[in-house]
């Protein structure tokens, strides 16, 4: 799928986030499960899929045929990054297929001494046709990765650095709204989007498409937010 191919098939649209990580309970270690949440996905009418880890990209791909926005998460030592930190994990990712490669495009401290920028510069050099996907949390982190080229910017981290932590549970809509205005690429509203009206709203800071996963695929998570307002109304 080419970068036009995708771009049009989301505008306007919600990705669904299908993703489990070791010690959630949707994680199973013996084999992949996401597929059956991404086929419910698309029984959904996503145009997309956002997935972590090598399997579940494979699985996914397989199951839906969708286009898939690909990441791994993994906690390398010296590295405050976890999503899709070193060259290693983007070489699996596009041997695997993903469509997009996200990655963490925060201002972080690198365990390997290079900066965002010099990272995103060797990916682009070593795969010139990659569709990079920058996972920020802050107005100047968006701006600096759309000025190292990628070509999209994704508000993924916002309220999960430390210097953005807010202590509120709705989306960034402000930073949408900025990063959709003063940026020439698509912008992806991700983030807390946890009920149909946030997401509409979302849409309508001008961002490209919007990414929801654990008000969607994440059970655990769903059900704990139902008891938290039950135990509120006591």
């Amino acid at each position: 799928m080419t970068k036009k191919e995708f771009l049009d098939a989301i505008h306007g649209q919600m990705i669904i986030s299908c993703q489990a990580v070791e010690g959630e309970p949707l994680y199973v270690e013996e084999k992949s499960i996401m597929y059956l949440m991404a086929r419910a996905a698309k029984q959904a009418g996503t145009p997309a899929i956002r997935t972590s880890s090598i399997r579940d990209v494979v699985a996914i791909k397989e199951e839906t045929e969708l286009p898939v926005i690909g990441l791994v998460k993994i906690q390398y030592p010296g590295y405050e990054e976890y999503i899709t930190p070193t060259m290693k994990e983007v070489d699996d990712l596009t041997a695997a297929g993903a469509d997009v490669v996200a990655l963490d495009c925060t201002l972080r401290k690198r365990g390997d001494g290079t900066t965002v920028n010099e990272f995103i510069a060797q990916i682009k050099e070593k795969y010139p046709d990659i569709i990079l996907m920058a996972d920020i949390s802050n107005y100047e982190e968006g701006i600096n990765a759309w000025k190292c080229g990628v070509d999209i910017v994704g508000t993924t981290m916002s309220g999960y650095t430390a210097y953005t932590v807010s202590g509120t549970d709705e989306p960034d809509y402000e930073l949408m709204e900025r990063l959709a205005r003063d940026t020439d690429i698509p912008v992806i509203g991700e983030g807390r989007i946890h009920y149909p009206e946030q997401a509409v709203r979302a849409l309508q800071t001008g961002v490209w498409a919007i990414v929801v996963g654990g008000a969607i695929t994440r059970p655990l998570e769903i059900a704990l937010r139902f008891q938290k307002k039950i135990r509120e109304s006591r």
